[in-house]
């Protein structure tokens, strides 16, 4: 395992990211304590060092089960995880963005995860209502008391993360170090707006569901033929990722492994490592089993050829929009013959 810098600060985070949402079976899926711990544990001896939960997953026991596993250790670690989502569905400020929501969960999350700080502390998801000079506030709050070292903001629009960090660069706030958004060979709208954001941030950008919700990885056959145990079943076509367009892009996963000699998953996962020429990606991988986190864990050493990216590129393509496609056509028109002659461009 390498390691690198989590956005514009001096942190050092492993490149890949292990996703703890899997640890604990209240949801009737995921790991129990005992497979949960030999992830853990093996994540580790791979030279990892950064681990992803929430005060959400699996009812708080994903975070319970991280308190146990990294007593002896937690210095090394390098700890994330979230608040937003509601763990009292009655209870009107039992989730959301505000300040009341940020303290009760915060001091939870400590409790369970048997720490008395938090290395990196998202924003789960925007609730649409707090103002942003709100969060932004409340989080410098426990950056300034300890209990949480940098900050970061997941499943929001670009234009409001973009304007948490102005208001915090403009107030002495600490601002957002990293966003986390959905993105795979499957889902890459992300490119539109999310990811040059990040870029031009200096953002760290750490990727959830990078195998397309388990697509990816070889196991589903069609929209109507999945196996039992998976998490999208054949009555749930509605999901966003048993699509027609998806299962064409997997094929492509699958030929592409085939002729290179390595798995679904790791081909996905090293396409996405790929993309860290461009922006600072961490794929978050999960398991549930702990021979998927040594496959996934493989991917660290795929090289896949430019031929063959190009196939994977053109399968999964999607259309940038307005303006960006407007921008490229512009090109000659505020360039003229010398785009190509001009450095450091960046459109």
């Amino acid at each position: 395992m390498r390691y690198k810098l989590f956005g514009r600060t001096g942190l050092r985070v492993s490149e890949l990211c292990l996703g703890a949402m899997t640890f604990g079976e209240s949801w009737g899926t995921g790991s129990t304590r005992e497979t949960s711990g030999h992830i853990f544990d093996a994540f580790l001896e791979a030279g990892g060092n950064f681990v992803d939960t929430a005060n959400f997953y699996t009812e708080g026991e994903s975070e319970e089960f991280l308190g146990e596993f990294m007593k002896g250790r937690r210095e090394q670690i390098v700890l994330s995880t979230k608040y937003t989502l509601n763990v009292r569905p009655d209870d009107p400020n039992g989730g959301g963005n505000q300040r009341k929501n940020l303290l009760q969960s915060v001091e939870a999350s400590l409790k369970r995860l048997k720490t008395d700080y938090i290395d990196i502390y998202w924003v789960h998801i925007w609730d649409g209502m707090t103002p942003i000079a709100e969060i932004m506030r409340g989080l410098d709050d426990l950056v300034r008391a300890g209990k949480i070292l940098y900050v970061g903001f997941s499943d929001a629009p670009a234009w409001l993360v973009a304007q948490a960090n102005t208001v915090a660069d403009l107030r002495g706030w600490t601002p957002f170090s990293g966003i986390q958004v959905q993105y795979s060979l499957i889902e890459r709208t992300v490119e539109r707006e999310l990811l040059p954001m990040a870029r031009n941030f200096d953002m760290a950008v750490t990727a959830w569901s990078p195998l397309g919700g388990g697509i990816l990885s070889g196991k589903y056959k069609s929209p109507t033929d999945c196996p039992k145990d998976a998490r999208h079943s054949a009555s749930d076509w509605g999901t966003p990722y048993l699509t027609d367009r998806n299962f064409r892009i997997c094929d492509m996963v699958q030929k592409v492994a085939r002729e290179i000699g390595k798995t679904p998953s790791q081909v996905s996962l090293a396409w996405l490592l790929s993309r860290r020429n461009r922006y600072q990606i961490i794929p978050i991988i999960g398991a549930r089993k702990l021979d998927q986190l040594k496959d996934n864990l493989g991917c660290l050493d795929v090289k896949i050829p430019d031929l063959f990216m190009q196939k994977l590129e053109d399968a999964s393509h999607v259309d940038l929009g307005f303006p960006h496609d407007f921008l490229v056509q512009a090109r000659t028109p505020i360039f003229g013959n010398t785009y190509d002659r001009i450095d450091n461009h960046h459109v």
